[in-house]
């Protein structure tokens, strides 16, 4: 069984399939589901949109779910697929899992101090390069997230996962010195203000050359044109 902080999900069997019946469901604000994996056979299923949204927002990473007329399982959610504009849960797939068997899962990663860091005070960019690490441990022992604390970094300084100690009971699966979870670059140096009035003189004086340029251009097409006059009479 899941431990008593871990969330509960009563879902209903799917009986229709195929487009028609998917397209039926999500008009009535449900969502169909697949559950599969433990050596079972996989179960299809359709649960209210809004109780799943709500579910999976506060949920940690293991989920117990009741069927109509089943038992109860721990599962762990495995991919869950959403509208690309409105955002909307499209389709679920939870994995079956066994509180006694260590599973791979992915864990979002929090920046802690991020504003106290020396290198951002000093007008340099922080950057989090990864956001999330993929961590092995017993399901109830998964975290919600890890937080790391940025607040010493420097400019000019990396972060990797190896300078993350990870909770008790979790192993990183990611190699821990390929990962780069934040960096701090050095500011962009913006022009001063003596090199913006220098070029703007330059600009400036090169329009000038070039109306002189015109000018002199006309007057001598000007002294041109009277001298062919004169030559005339």
């Amino acid at each position: 069984m899941a431990s008593k902080d871990s969330p509960s999900l009563d879902l209903a069997p799917r009986v229709e399939h195929g487009s028609r019946a998917v397209r039926r469901l999500r008009r009535a604000g449900r969502v169909p589901g697949v559950i599969y994996g433990g050596g079972d056979d996989p179960i299809s299923f359709e649960v209210d949109a809004r109780i799943l949204r709500n579910t999976l927002r506060d949920a940690h990473a293991v989920l117990e779910v009741k069927l109509e007329g089943g038992s109860t399982e721990n599962v762990v959610v495995k991919d869950v697929q959403r509208h690309p504009v409105r955002g909307e849960i499209l389709h679920a797939d939870l994995l079956r899992v066994r509180m006694d068997v260590a599973i791979q899962a992915p864990v979002s990663i929090e920046l802690l101090g991020a504003d106290e860091a020396p290198g951002v005070v000093e007008g340099g960019v922080l950057s989090q390069e990864h956001r999330e690490v993929t961590v092995e441990a017993l399901p109830g022992d998964i975290p919600d997230g890890i937080q790391v604390d940025v607040s010493s970094l420097q400019i000019n300084d990396t972060l990797l996962l190896s300078s993350v100690t990870p909770p008790a009971g979790v192993t990183f699966v990611d190699d821990p010195e390929s990962v780069v979870i934040a960096t701090v670059t050095p500011p962009t140096l913006e022009p001063v203000e003596d090199e913006i009035e220098t070029e703007t003189e330059l600009v400036g004086d090169e329009a000038d050359q070039a109306a002189a340029e015109a000018q002199a251009e006309g007057a001598t097409s000007d002294d041109a044109a009277s001298s062919s006059g004169g030559d005339t009479e």
